[in-house]
């Protein structure tokens, strides 16, 4: 089977692996469509992502749907040729968490994840024609709701954990920052929740556009100087720059809320951060998700369009391509590749 393949920095391939064979409780899943991420476009530059680094070849991809190709032993409620996307987490370990968070698996002191680089050995992801997954990490796709939107599922999910964080939004007046994909689906997960005003910001006018199209009520185009709104209630810090954060903070109203849920760096940046205490702001961090991804799927199920935050689709031969345009702020949208599947 093919597969996308990181070798190093800049050096991604289309590679050929023996197709496996799903054993007991597991599934074999044929991948149809998958989500090109920052941490993928992070292994493709720099051959890390965050402190987990490259060692050895590993296939990309943790944004994935496709069909049921076989089952192992032991596997029911599944059937060949079923729709499904992917839980991406797998806990390493019995050790149980501590009281004061438990049920929240996010926050596993180890946790494997597709495609990522932080274990040895490497955790494949599913950018490739076939992969075998635990059956539980199986989530069967709503009716009405197709392989190219379940991709999509994985980050709306990580969207409504942010939303999750924030408490109840009905009617209340949100600002997210950054309108990447993550920033947009979050606008689009702020909406579904009932929030009042939504305000987008951004540098890029495409990244603004896609997020009117989630559901924003008004663009901020940071690039042109137009300024955050004032005294606003919550806030979603989705563009993990430091820079950005004394602004935001600033616009986060006295005893408001601010979600950050773009990832920051692991290494020592200046940033702006008095208005935290002056204004008694509540910072949360937020992280991946616990099982947001059913939450995701029944709100596609019920309606929530995810079509617009796609903006380029490209077949798995042009991989280095795919992810040299979703490296790019001005693509706009999420970038996916053809993974398999109907032409």
């Amino acid at each position: 089977m093919k597969a996308v393949v990181v070798h190093g920095p800049g050096d991604v391939r289309i590679d050929e692996r023996p197709r496996p064979v799903p054993g007991a409780g597991e599934a074999l899943i044929a991948m149809e469509w998958g989500g090109i991420c920052g941490s993928d476009v992070s292994y493709f530059r720099h051959g890390a992502s965050g402190t987990a680094r490259l060692t050895a070849p590993m296939v990309l991809g943790h944004e994935v749907a496709g069909r049921i190709a076989a089952l192992g032993p032991g596997v029911a409620g599944l059937t060949p040729g079923q729709p499904v996307t992917v839980h991406p987490a797998e806990p390493v370990g019995e050790e149980p968490l501590p009281t004061r968070i438990a049920g929240r698996t996010n926050l596993h002191a180890r946790v494997r994840y597709f495609g990522s680089a932080a274990f040895e050995p490497h955790t494949d992801g599913g950018f490739s024609e076939y992969r075998v997954v635990r059956a539980h990490q199986v989530r069967p796709l709503p009716a009405g709701v197709t392989t190219e939107q379940g991709a999509l599922a994985e980050p709306l999910a990580v969207a409504t954990h942010a939303v999750r964080r924030a408490g109840d939004l009905r009617g209340r007046a949100v600002l997210v920052n950054g309108a990447g994909p993550i920033g947009a689906l979050v606008v689009a997960a702020t909406r579904h929740h009932g929030a009042g005003t939504i305000v987008a910001a951004d540098l890029t006018a495409p990244r603004l556009a896609v997020a009117s199209a989630m559901g924003a009520d008004e663009t901020r185009d940071l690039g042109r100087g137009e300024p955050l709104p004032e005294d606003v209630e919550v806030v979603f810090e989705a563009s993990g720059a430091p820079a950005a954060l004394g602004a935001v903070l600033r616009a986060t109203a006295r005893g408001g809320t601010l979600v950050q849920v773009g990832n920051l760096p692991g290494t020592p940046a200046p940033a702006e951060l008095g208005s935290l205490v002056t204004r008694e702001i509540t910072w949360i961090g937020s992280y991946r998700f616990v099982e947001e991804i059913d939450d995701a799927l029944r709100a596609m199920r019920d309606g929530l369009d995810v079509s617009p935050v796609i903006s380029h689709r490209f077949p798995m031969a042009d991989a280095a391509t795919a992810l040299t345009v979703a490296a790019d702020p001005t693509a706009g949208g999420k970038v996916l590749l053809r993974l398999g599947g109907p032409r």
